[in-house]
């Protein structure tokens, strides 16, 4: 019997500019931008590194927060 897709796991690279680590997590390309992260523009899905999603998460933040409080 076939395996499921979404059980295999393919090993991507961190999507970030200079960056060649494995990538374990991925956002959309517009909460990069917003971030300030160094990707390629137009990207609907960024894969991003342990590191750079630590970032990603320091400097989204507040608008996290604020986004949740409205709900």
């Amino acid at each position: 019997m076939a395996e499921a897709r979404h059980a295999i796991k393919v090993s991507k690279a961190c999507d970030v500019k200079g960056c060649g680590s494995e990538a374990e997590r991925s956002i959309s390309g517009d909460a990069a931008s917003e971030a300030k992260l160094k990707v390629d523009e137009g990207m609907k899905r960024v894969h991003l590194c342990k590191d750079h999603y630590r970032e990603y998460k320091k400097v989204s933040r507040k608008d996290r927060e604020l986004g949740s409080l409205g709900r």
